[in-house]
């Protein structure tokens, strides 16, 4: 299988702060990897590097190389902005847009862009719905605001949202930790689904969920990169004790 995403070297800080050390690791293209590990570990930091959201947090820098397709999207001529379009992000707390209906809610980051088509952007908000297995709940209430949805529903809109832009890669922080346990359901079963097309990474502190929907897991303890493998061989016989220890609840 060949890697999506290869980082080399990544360091980052919150000013003086170093918060993630010398990681290197290859995502693989089509596959969900977990991202686990204690809070304040550096999951979060790590992949708002990946898609350069991390230098957006005032006096927040990185260093390294995030290779995607074997481009450095921190190469100097790169705009991070078009990076942020094809590694999309979910984040912990479902933010629909309160203002906008569920359907310009989907389609908001293109209509910033300038596409103003009608015809186009209905097509996109309903396909984009339909990935994200929203659209029989919601397709007679586009004119509805986003926020009239539940919060399992409001979460698959901001996963519409983010496949509105067509991203190569998403990346999901938490997405399920605000979530009643039949919306989590769902929001795996769509994650597993997305993976044919789509690379997925997901920091979690579920284990039972990484063990479920990723096919491979890095474990990540003080901001450093501690054992990286298949999901299955992670969980059963992971090489390292501070692995095992936080897998099984002596910590973390």
């Amino acid at each position: 299988m060949e890697n999506k995403i290869t980082v080399e070297n990544l360091n980052a800080w919150f000013g003086a702060k170093q918060v993630l050390f010398n990681i290197d690791i290859g995502i693989l293209k089509n596959q969900i990897t977990a991202i686990i590990g204690p809070s304040g570990c550096g999951k979060s930091t790590f992949i708002r590097c990946l898609n350069r959201m991390h230098e957006v947090v005032p006096k927040a820098t990185a260093t390294g190389k995030v290779l995607v397709d074997d481009h450095d999207v921190y190469e100097d001529d790169i705009d991070p902005v078009d990076i942020r379009r094809r590694i999309g992000m979910v984040f912990q707390k479902p933010n629909p847009f309160p203002t906008m209906s569920i359907r310009d809610n989907v389609v908001a980051g293109l209509k910033l862009g300038g596409v103003n088509d009608k015809n186009m952007l209905d097509n996109i908000a309903r396909e984009s719905l339909k990935k994200a297995a929203l659209w029989d709940e919601v397709k007679n209430d586009l004119n509805k605001s986003g926020v009239s949805l539940s919060g399992g529903q409001q979460q698959r809109l901001c996963i519409a949202r983010a496949l509105a832009m067509e991203p190569d890669v998403i990346l999901f922080d938490e997405p399920c930790s605000a979530l009643d346990p039949i919306s989590t359901s769902k929001i795996e079963d769509l994650m597993i689904e997305l993976k044919e097309k789509y690379t997925l990474v997901i920091v979690t502190h579920n284990m039972q969920q990484a063990a479920r929907v990723s096919d491979h897991t890095a474990f990540f303890l003080y901001g450093k990169l501690i054992e990286f493998g298949e999901t299955k061989q992670l969980f059963k016989k992971p090489k390292e004790k501070s692995t095992e220890d936080y897998i099984i609840g002596r910590f973390g």
